[in-house]
């Protein structure tokens, strides 16, 4: 995926495609779901944590530092989800893959980027996403 990049249309340059890595941490199961979601205030926006993957970094290892700068929850992976795609602020193709995540310590706090986050009910989680693409993720995760 490093190497991906995406032409325009009318044959200009190529723009290197920007990767992220994030997670949707879990806690409970079934009806006792809850997800965990960050407020980015530069965004105005509530998503989950993620990042952009450092030079020479693994997107796993990048998913799960990213939860822990922004949430300060250390993380395990689980399963990985849909990735999502779309152009950022800047217009640049953007992917961004997903794990599911459990906390195995830490203790929440938000300084890195993040003003809030929330523990809610899958379906609040839902309403409260800020991204139509978020919310296929979400339903991924808390599936089976």
């Amino acid at each position: 995926m490093a190497e991906a990049r995406r032409g325009c249309a009318a044959g200009g340059p190529l723009t290197p495609v920007v990767r992220a890595a994030g997670g949707v941490v879990v806690r409970g199961t079934g009806a006792e779901a809850a997800v965990l979601l960050v407020h980015r205030p530069a965004y105005d926006d509530w998503t989950f944590p993620k990042g952009k993957v450092d030079p020479g970094e693994s997107d796993e290892d990048c998913a799960v530092r990213e939860v822990e700068e922004e949430t300060g929850l250390r993380c395990v992976l689980g399963r990985e989800l849909q990735s999502t795609t779309y152009d950022d602020a800047r217009g640049r193709p953007k992917v961004v893959r997903y794990w599911v995540m459990e906390v195995a310590g830490g203790e929440l706090r938000f300084e890195h980027e993040v003003d809030e986050a929330r523990w809610l009910p899958v379906d609040e989680a839902a309403s409260l996403l800020a991204y139509e693409r978020d919310i296929a993720v979400l339903h991924e995760a808390v599936r089976g």
